[in-house]
């Protein structure tokens, strides 16, 4: 009884000593807001994934809530920021920022604390590294007189990219000759891979153009070639960039064994650190030394082209639409893009546009049999080309892999962590001089990114170009809001930092050779059991 008059009476305090001193004009909202932080002090995620939606956004950065629901439509950035709301953006708040952010602006939205995770956080940001590192990159453009995002070089190349789809979409059509006209498929179809690498990659990462309106335009092409820009940046931006080949093992075994007759749980019940990109294969391929093996995955390094060549389609006509149905993919709440009415709308309006001149235009022309033969053959084409271009990165002999449960940082299929022997060396090194030199924790955020990813051809201006910026992997995940384009300038420096800091830089010198040992790789993963150590819980080790 005493509690309850308590802590009436002091919301009653609260609320005149607010009227009455600071918050005049503010909203009745956000007065409620504030008062629940009073007697609370902190908002849990449940409250958190509630704000997800336009006019009412809140996010989470280092711990600090913050109302974004006004900033949006000022963010330097633009639409992208919309991602954050309702979870903890932590990760996309270090990551979109070379520049870093003013703490007077997180002060001014913030409007309380988030409650404690009960899934510790993977990753350390307490080194100097990643710091260092983007001071560096800010610098070298600042003296190349390039802007972080794209330019005129950039504008150029999609207006060929997109003249190419076009042109041979249109021959696909129009010529008589099936022969040619499967041709042209197979052209439009590379030509697809590339908007999808060159111009929507970019756009939705907000790199393109320093024009939130270009950003959104070049993000919408990926829905002119027939898959879904939203779900892309659920999948990409949500899922695998800020958690490279993190598993959450014990959520994946847990899930595995959920009888799925039952609903799944929340979201906010679920660890959010674990990449979809290496999980969602599974069982089909195994892509993750935690995974078990299965009988049939000896021969993955030969049916994966087949199912490189599925990868789109199974995109446009599954996933797509069970994220805009469902709103969820995998553990990731889809809230923030498809709870927007405006969203759904102009998915279901690109769907039926796309198939309308990719799919039922080449069966106007060529009749139903070879028109849908030649909607399935570009993208089968397409497909194949993004398959090979991406996956490569982070699946190829060498690279690391992290799960959940082992905080001591990303290993090898072998168990080996690769920054241990580097940094013993660099420290050993720096013993000898008067340099302080700084050990960077094996979780550390961009370091795990430079475990975790592969560079091709690093260095190159025509395959940083033809891959869009795939080839340089690594500065790609340390800096996703730099336009492709400027890469092949930072490489470099990012390669000659991560030697003074200790931290692994993997690069292979042409795509053939990065490729081979993808395949390498993936018959190691089919035909060999991993390390013992990665069926096992590491505190058994």
């Amino acid at each position: 009884m005493f509690c309850e008059v308590f802590s009436t009476l002091t919301l009653r305090c609260a609320n005149v000593w607010l009227q009455i001193h600071c918050f005049r004009e503010i909203s009745l909202l956000r007065r409620q807001i504030f008062l629940q932080f009073l007697i609370s002090g902190l908002t849990t995620l449940d409250e958190l994934a509630k704000h997800s939606l336009p006019g009412d956004m809140w996010t989470a950065v280092h711990g600090r809530v913050l109302d974004i629901s006004q900033f949006v439509d000022k963010h330097p950035g633009g639409q992208v920021i919309k991602l954050a709301a309702g979870r903890d953006a932590t990760v996309l708040f270090e990551t979109y920022h070379p520049n870093g952010v003013s703490m007077a602006v997180l002060d001014k939205y913030e409007i309380g604390k988030l409650e404690k995770s009960p899934f510790a956080p993977y990753y350390s940001w307490d080194s100097p590294f990643y710091t260092t590192l983007k001071k560096r990159v800010v610098e070298v453009l600042k003296q190349k007189n390039l802007t972080r995002r794209g330019s005129a070089e950039i504008q150029v190349k999609a207006v060929i990219i997109l003249t190419g789809f076009w042109t041979s979409l249109a021959a696909m059509c129009l010529v008589s000759n099936l022969t040619y006209a499967y041709m042209w498929a197979i052209a439009m179809g590379f030509w697809a891979a590339f908007v999808g690498t060159c111009i929507q990659h970019d756009g939705n990462h907000g790199a393109f153009s320093g024009s939130s309106r270009l950003n959104t335009v070049a993000g919408w092409t990926l829905d002119m070639i027939g898959a879904s820009a939203f779900t892309w940046e659920v999948q990409h931006m949500l899922g695998h960039h800020p958690y490279t080949n993190l598993l959450d093992d014990d959520g994946w075994k847990k899930e595995d064994a959920r009888d799925k007759s039952t609903p799944a749980p929340k979201t906010t019940e679920v660890d959010q650190e674990s990449d979809p990109d290496v999980f969602s294969s599974y069982p089909f391929m195994r892509m993750h030394p935690s995974h078990p093996r299965v009988w049939y995955h000896k021969f993955q390094h030969l049916y994966a082209p087949i199912l490189f060549m599925l990868m789109t389609m199974t995109k446009v006509f599954h996933q797509d639409w069970e994220l805009a149905i469902g709103k969820r993919l995998y553990h990731i709440d889809a809230t923030c893009r498809y709870g927007d009415f405006k969203n759904v709308a102009r998915f279901a309006m690109m769907k039926l546009l796309s198939l309308g001149y990719m799919a039922a235009a080449p069966c106007l022309a060529h009749g139903i049999g070879h028109g849908l033969g030649l909607f399935v053959i570009g993208h089968m084409a397409c497909g194949e080309l993004l398959a090979l271009m991406f996956i490569v990165n982070h699946v190829i002999e060498g690279v690391a892999y992290a799960r959940k449960s082992d905080p001591a940082g990303p290993r090898t299929d072998s168990y080996v962590t690769p920054m241990v022997e580097l940094q013993n060396a660099v420290l050993e090194a720096a013993a000898t001089t008067d340099e302080p030199v700084a050990k960077i924790p094996l979780n550390d955020w961009a370091a795990v990114q430079c475990q975790t990813s592969v560079n091709w051809a690093p260095g190159s201006w025509f395959w940083n170009h033809f891959s869009g910026g795939l080839s340089h992997q690594i500065e790609h995940h340390l800096f996703p809001s730099i336009c492709h384009t400027n890469y092949f300038h930072i490489q470099s420096t990012v390669e000659r930092t991560c030697k003074e800091f200790g931290v692994p830089y993997q690069s292979e010198p042409s795509l053939p050779t990065a490729l081979g040992k993808m395949f390498k790789h993936l018959y190691m993963l089919g035909n060999h059991d991993s390390h013992p150590s990665w069926a096992t819980s590491p505190s058994k080790h």
